[in-house]
């Protein structure tokens, strides 16, 4: 239903865990590189446990490609430099949820191309950011409840609890 884009990533264990969590919701992981590790890195693969099979994992040469491979989808860049927060504005299904490396965040020229569909998550003034993967984890849910958690909740149903 939306796809993730990280640009450039550099640590294993983050792509590991986004790629967890892309699993669980169905998204599409877009990795660009050049990528910090290889795809056999052991950490990212631990990271991600039982879950690789499951998960939509591509990779590109470069953001062109990405833009060409989602033609149409309307991007959002997640940026700690935006003024508007994330949760004020609509994801469409489909969409791509865009998070730079963990050390430069995305390259000003594309948060200055694209300034009306850059965001933020909001936190305290004297914080610098917050983890990439959890930042991915915020993103991504906040789309799906945009949505009524659609095509979440039945997989879910299996494991709750009984209280009969």
């Amino acid at each position: 239903m939306f796809h993730v884009v990280l640009l450039e990533p550099e640590i294993p264990q983050n792509a590991g865990n986004i790629a967890r969590t892309c699993a669980a919701t169905g998204c599409t992981l877009h990795l660009v590189k050049p990528l910090g590790f290889e795809l056999s890195d052991k950490y990212l693969k631990r990271a991600g446990l039982d879950y690789w099979q499951y998960a939509d994992v591509r990779v590109h040469g470069s953001m062109q490609e990405v833009f060409a491979a989602l033609d149409g989808a309307e991007f959002f860049y997640f940026t700690t430099k935006a003024e508007r927060s994330y949760a004020s504005c609509n994801y469409p299904a489909g969409c791509a949820l865009v998070f730079g490396k963990e050390t430069a965040g995305l390259p000003e020229e594309l948060l200055v191309a694209n300034r009306e569909h850059c965001v933020r998550i909001p936190m305290r003034g004297e914080r610098r950011s917050l983890n990439l993967s959890n930042s991915v984890a915020v993103a991504v849910y906040e789309a799906f409840r945009q949505h009524g958690f659609e095509g979440l909740e039945e997989a879910g149903a299996l494991h709750r609890l009984s209280w009969d």
